[in-house]
């Protein structure tokens, strides 16, 4: 089953965990934008192909349509500015389970990515480092005996480590608690971004929290600094779920009412439907809506959103229909045995 739909220990609060490493070749100048070189660069990354390992796969997003590229930016395995401003020449490998998705040719030659369900930064990590050293030993590296590896972002030179998890939120922010705690974050040399990133909105009350740093700072001090600060904010967030409980009733009711909504609806969008999830989530994860499953609740969050969904169905629909049809995989996905 692949990461994005499994669940662990954490997951009430921490949904999942991203390493990502910024790579350059030290054979290519940075940001290429020739196609001649652009595709040496593919050439020489698939001649390597086997020595990686990991049952790597080479994907040109040229050969994608539309809705699959999309997906790929849904399920977080590519941002959305490489999907868009990469669509003809970027590329990627990918494995079979796809918690492993390096892009290519984006604004470094390499953005290695590896991510796992929960909060688990340093098992992560320790994939991600055991495949950037097999990557690094085939390939080579622009490095710096003082600066470590060059980057075309002067923000990521030095480790061009950046790790973030994905935290939901919910308590945090119907307790009106969430500004005051973010701020905090931000105070301690941390990003806070939406799912998909930079300029990405909030959504369903789900928040990214990744590092700033990456220049004079080791690997595992980004990650053990990154991990003190997420598990401050689930202690929050648990915290504010017992005050919230206390009032059994009216909690119950707003679940119950965003879970009624979701799952009797003849038509409904993905934004109202993030913000119903949201709810129907918090629910499940505190044992007061029995109903779902956490692999269900999964489900809803990937195939409701709009790529995923026509993925899912394997047919493509105008933004009405999708409202449509999403309330049908709603109904499905709830009831599925």
């Amino acid at each position: 089953m692949n990461w994005y739909l499994q669940s662990s220990q954490d997951c009430d609060v921490a949904k999942s965990t991203r390493i990502r490493l910024a790579r350059n070749l030290g054979e290519f100048r940075f940001q290429l934008e020739e196609k001649e070189e652009i595709e040496k660069l593919e050439q020489k990354i698939k001649d390597n192909l086997y020595h990686i390992g990991y049952g790597l796969k080479f994907l040109r997003l040229k050969d994608m349509d539309d809705i699959t590229k999309m997906n790929l930016v849904e399920k977080n395995l590519i941002s959305p500015e490489f999907a868009l401003k990469r669509g003809e020449t970027g590329s990627i490998l990918i494995n079979d389970d796809e918690n492993i998705c390096i892009m290519i040719g984006g604004e470094n030659h390499l953005a290695i990515q590896v991510f796992n369900c929960g909060l688990d930064l340093e098992n992560t990590l320790n994939l991600a480092i055991e495949l950037d050293e097999k990557i690094g030993d085939a390939l080579g590296y622009a490095i710096h005996k003082k600066y470590g590896y060059l980057t075309s972002c002067p923000s990521d030179v030095g480790t061009g480590l950046k790790a973030s998890v994905m935290l939901h939120l919910p308590a945090l922010s119907k307790t009106k608690n969430t500004t005051k705690i973010l701020e905090a974050i931000s105070n301690f040399g941390m990003n806070i971004r939406g799912v998909y990133g930079q300029n990405s909105k909030i959504q369903g009350d789900i928040y990214q929290i990744s590092n700033k740093k990456t220049l004079g700072i080791t690997e595992k001090e980004i990650i053990n600094n990154l991990k003190i600060i997420v598990q401050k904010v689930m202690e929050q967030e648990r915290q504010a779920r017992k005050l919230l409980a206390k009032d059994e009733l009216m909690l119950e009711d707003i679940i119950y009412r965003s879970y009624g909504t979701l799952t009797n609806c003849r038509k409904i969008s993905y934004e109202e439907t993030i913000d119903l999830l949201s709810d129907v989530k918090l629910g499940t994860d505190l044992g007061i809506l029995r109903e779902l499953t956490d692999l269900k609740v999964q489900k809803l969050y990937l195939y409701t959103k709009p790529a995923s969904l026509q993925k899912y169905l394997g047919q493509q629909y105008e933004a009405i229909e999708r409202d449509i049809k999403r309330a049908e995989v709603i109904k499905q996905i709830v009831t599925e045995q």
